[in-house]
């Protein structure tokens, strides 16, 4: 079968959901037997999300060869199960400095290096790579970040065109616009969404799909108008309403609107009638909960929710498991020891999370956040820092180890419970470099770690440069920190837990990455199960 490519762009403004929406049309293709691909085209000249401030881009997801990449991929991750890697995101700092470097070398044999042709063959190759991942791809969905008319798009989307013109009868365009009601005219205004669809079209592009972003369902004139000037189908201008109860009803709405089905007939794609049962199942459960759980997640940027938006998702996927609806209550750890005591601020949930981080920031406060959790048998889970945060307060408060720290906040501690590969004894040649994709753990026999993933040795991702100092493993696991996760063929620390605890347990990876609303993450479902249990004994 000649693979096939579904390229979505956003009109209007950012924010409109591409990410989800391409998440949601790739599951649907997925459901109709297809084998998928998806890659992200990000026109920001930084070469990844790595070093950009979460504020800015919310959380860095890491696939398992490596690649930091745009928060986007998550949401292929939670929806698809296309393969994800360094060949399913690509920024424009990426494109230009493949060129260059090119040009450097002499590849071009003196040729004008110009945007036309050069970056936007770079940019067509990088779409042929994604399609080529993996054997026997059908379809590639190509989302375009940024939104129609910026500058740095230009150059994204010039390679589509001729992508387009060199595969005729093989791509579809799907045009993602904001259709905005105005409260003084009480009117629903297309404007906006002709202008974006202008602008596609004067590049050259021509829409076979507009999706509709509102806050309210639109009427048919509305539709038929949108039809008339964007030249697009009746039956191809498709709603996206905000959702009532949550974001995996997205599939469900574009489903009922035929969306896959038309994809499909369009690109001459097999189309049998599919069954969504599972996912309705599992907005059943949302819809009408059992009861409600109260979390609390302590960490610098708590308050943009994008900035820890796996996590977020993966404590709801182990909440619905269970029938819960779960509150995730923000606490900014810098601010949580400004005022009385840590248990004044913080009380009230029935279990932490304090998640990973770089820098000192808040540290205080997360320690006191564990030890909090460890003194009154409250759960806690801690992931990456929120493992080392653990570790070291532990150290502090049950070894007595009063100056315990991790290096990357006190580099003068004289007890670096945390520290760098390169600044501990006996290990030659690792550096200090950061640790990122998936490595192997060992499981300890009769954990909590093995009682929730019932196997032996997992395969986790990782995003960090500090690790636990097994100088001081001995002095713990005597006064009852058990390491129940060990890197395999290797000694580093990957799980902590607290034995006597009913659930305190640190991560040095990164779980959240690999958790999907159809298949809850194990140390997140035991989690909430330890959340659940702790909310009915205190009833």
């Amino acid at each position: 079968m000649q693979t096939k490519y579904i390229f979505i762009t956003g009109g209007v403004c950012s924010s409109l959901g591409k990410g989800l929406t391409s998440a949601a049309i790739g599951m649907l293709l997925e459901k109709k037997g297809l084998r998928i691909a998806m890659l992200k085209l990000d026109p920001y000249l930084n070469v990844d999300p790595g070093t950009m401030n979460p504020y800015q881009h919310g959380e860095v997801y890491v696939t398992d060869d490596g690649a930091e990449t745009d928060l986007d991929l998550g949401h292929y991750y939670r929806f698809t199960n296309s393969p994800l890697s360094q060949a399913s995101n690509a920024t424009s700092g990426q494109i230009y400095h493949q060129v260059i470097k090119r040009e450097r070398r002499g590849d071009y044999l003196g040729k004008t290096v110009q945007v036309i042709p050069h970056i936007t063959d770079e940019i067509k190759l990088r779409i042929h790579q994604c399609a080529k991942q993996e054997d026997n791809i059908n379809v590639v969905l190509v989302e375009i970040g940024g939104t129609v008319g910026d500058i740095e798009s230009l150059p994204f989307l010039e390679a589509i065109r001729q992508f387009q013109y060199e595969h005729r009868g093989d791509c579809v365009n799907v045009h993602l616009t904001y259709v905005p009601y105005l409260k003084a005219a009480k009117e629903v205004k297309t404007k906006p969404s002709q202008h974006s669809v202008q602008i596609l079209r004067e590049i050259g592009i021509f829409p076979d799909f507009i999706l509709c972003r509102c806050e309210q369902s639109l009427d048919d004139d509305v539709k038929d108008k949108i039809s008339l000037f964007c030249n697009v189908p009746r039956q191809a201008v498709i709603e996206e309403v905000d959702v009532e109860f949550s974001i995996y009803e997205v599939p469900l709405k574009l489903h009922e609107q035929k969306m896959d089905h038309m994809i499909c007939e369009q690109l001459q794609l097999p189309n049998p009638d599919i069954s969504l049962s599972d996912w309705q199942t599992i907005l059943e459960k949302i819809k009408h909960p059992k009861g409600t759980i109260k979390v609390g997640i302590v960490g610098k940027y708590v308050q943009h929710h994008d900035a820890y938006k796996s996590v977020f998702e993966a404590l709801h996927h182990a909440a619905i498991h269970y029938g819960y609806h779960i509150e995730i209550i923000p606490f900014e750890a810098d601010k949580i020891i400004e005022n009385e005591t840590v248990a004044q601020n913080i009380q009230g949930c029935d279990g932490y999370l304090v998640p990973g981080g770089f820098g000192e920031r808040g540290w205080m406060g997360k320690i006191l956040t564990a030890k909090y959790c460890r003194e009154n048998h409250i759960p806690y889970f801690g992931i990456c820092l929120g493992m080392q945060v653990m570790a070291v307060e532990y150290a502090r408060h049950v070894l007595g180890l009063s100056d315990a720290n991790s290096t990357e906040i006190d580099p003068e501690t004289k007890n670096p419970i945390i520290s760098l590969l390169s600044e501990q004894k006996n290990i030659q040649d690792l550096g200090g470099t950061m640790r990122l994709g998936t490595y192997p753990c060992k499981l300890l026999p009769h954990s909590k770690a093995f009682e929730a993933y019932q196997q032996p040795v997992i395969q986790e991702r990782h995003r960090h440069r500090y690790e636990f100092n097994n100088a001081y493993q001995a002095q713990m696991e005597e006064k009852g920190l058990v390491f129940s996760g060990i890197l395999e063929d290797g000694n580093l620390c990957e799980i902590a837990e607290v034995q006597g605890h009913p659930w305190m347990l640190g991560v040095q990876y990164h779980p959240e990455f690999k958790s999907k609303p159809t298949q809850p993450h194990p140390l997140f479902a035991q989690f909430v199960q330890a959340m659940i249990k702790n909310k009915k004994d205190h009833q």
